[in-house]
């Protein structure tokens, strides 16, 4: 069976766009809800927190869901259908937010049904998508495609909430509902136009450069056919049985337990300790957003066929951004024992720039280790992985604010409180720098020893 062509700059632009009309349609279940709830509907902060943790929390079905594209040989299927139950689950959690105005246990059930399925829908549109350009783009392009994809679901962010927020004004739960199922529901319609015809029928692999690989014949025909064969269980075990597969895998949760704890803490801390007001703060939270992006172009430059070589590897950022956040965090640490004294706007800003260089290029870096094997298996490592990152997510906002909550209680002092928080975030990216130097170990390693048998069948019989 032939294998399709890799994927130029306009097939990736469309991938893209289908990853902004993910984010659009969470965006919307993840805060304009979660403000309604809590504002007009008067109900604790802590029921849209466990809400969003449940989407968080269901998304570890994503190695099954990877697992399904990789049966199936297409992913298209699956990103439609995941965008369709995430944009049901819209609707329906906008539908359980205007019930909880009359009746609130009913509508709370209701919403944890509808946060259900956005979990579901994000774990089968978003992992499908990142199989699909692991199998589809050249090496080459991938750190400036992974950079596109992201932005877009920045921008998908930022749009959909300038334009809902304008069409929610003035409020009524009516006019809600209409409005965030119509948002919904055109999200899913131009995700399904961006897909139509991409992917091609199921065919095979591509090599790393993107050239049409040729499937293996004999031997190693039926070896990667009795994998196809395998029940997810076996899938699964395979996959976690590869030495690099478990090191990406601690790598990617720990540095993204690092990189979520810190959201829900840095305005109060800027507040707390440097006497900012809300405007102020949520300033220097777009002081970091900015430098996040100017991190994602400068991998994405680095990543490119022209800059490889000469400002440095994917890899070498990789573990370069897990140090300089981790130094980051700790200028942190320093600024809540020294107050108004310390630089605190280069410091967000240079925390910004490591943690998005870092993010790109572990994804780049997946996005490698994905399609590096050619067993079929592409899925279920990224769903692996992903289950991996959407866990830390999860854990990664409460263990930011209990463990402020915990210090400030025991230490009694606000400041001494953050150092220690901010402290253990930087022990924790530098962790992750350790673990990203074994993931590159591993494949130097992989890569000397063998030329023929890819390093994800380590330990099959041929």
């Amino acid at each position: 069976m032939s294998a399709p062509m890799a994927f130029g700059w306009w097939q990736v632009l469309r991938l893209a766009l289908v990853q902004a009309c993910l984010g659009s349609v969470v965006v919307i279940t993840t805060s304009t809800l979660n403000r309604i709830m809590v504002v007009e509907l008067m109900l604790p902060a802590l029921l849209p927190g466990i809400l969003v943790g449940l989407h968080y929390a269901v998304q570890m079905v994503r190695p099954r869901m990877g697992f399904g594209a990789d049966e199936g040989r297409r992913c298209t299927p699956w990103m439609v259908g995941g965008m369709g139950v995430l944009s049901a689950g819209g609707c329906l959690a906008a539908q359980a937010t205007v019930l909880m105005g009359t009746q609130r246990g009913p509508g709370v059930a209701l919403a944890a049904l509808a946060f259900a399925m956005i979990g579901v829908g994000v774990s089968a549109c978003g992992t499908s998508l990142l199989v699909l350009l692991a199998k589809r783009v050249p090496d080459e392009r991938r750190a400036p495609a992974a950079t596109l994809v992201w932005v877009m679901m920045i921008v998908g962010f930022a749009i959909t909430a300038v334009v809902v927020g304008k069409q929610l004004d003035p409020y009524s739960p009516e006019r809600m509902l209409a409005v965030v199922c119509t948002a919904a529901t055109l999200a899913w319609v131009l995700a399904c136009a961006c897909l139509w015809r991409l992917e091609g029928p199921a065919t095979g692999s591509t090599a790393a450069n993107g050239a049409p690989l040729q499937q293996p014949s004999g031997g190693g025909l039926a070896q990667t056919e009795g994998l196809r064969r395998a029940g997810f269980r076996q899938a699964l075990a395979q996959v976690w049985g590869e030495p690099q597969a478990r090191w990406f895998t601690v790598f990617v949760f720990l540095s993204m337990l690092a990189y979520s704890s810190q959201d829900l803490i840095l305005e109060p801390f800027a507040g707390a300790v440097f006497d900012m007001t809300p405007g102020q703060t949520t300033q220097l939270s777009g002081l970091q957003h900015g430098g996040v992006l100017l991190g994602m172009l400068c991998v994405a430059l680095v990543g490119s066929a022209w800059a490889r070589g000469r400002w440095g590897s994917v890899q070498a950022w990789m573990v370069g951004g897990c140090l300089a956040s981790a130094g980051a965090m700790a200028g942190l640490a320093v600024a809540a024992q020294w107050g108004d004294t310390w630089p605190l706007l280069p410091n967000v800003f240079l925390l910004g720039v490591a943690n998005g260089a870092f993010s790109i290029a572990a994804i780049t870096t997946m996005m490698r280790l994905a399609a590096a094997a050619q067993d079929g298996r592409e899925g279920t490592r990224m769903g692996l992985w992903g289950a991996a990152q959407a866990i830390a997510f999860g854990l990664g906002g409460l263990l930011g604010t209990g463990a402020s909550d915990l210090a400030r209680w025991w230490l009694g002092e606000p400041g001494q409180a953050y150092t220690w928080v901010f402290g253990m975030e930087a022990l924790m990216f530098a962790g992750s720098a350790w673990w990203a130097v074994q993931v590159g170990r591993g494949a130097m390693a992989q890569s000397t020893t063998t030329q023929t048998a890819p390093w994800a069948l380590e330990g099959q019989q041929p």
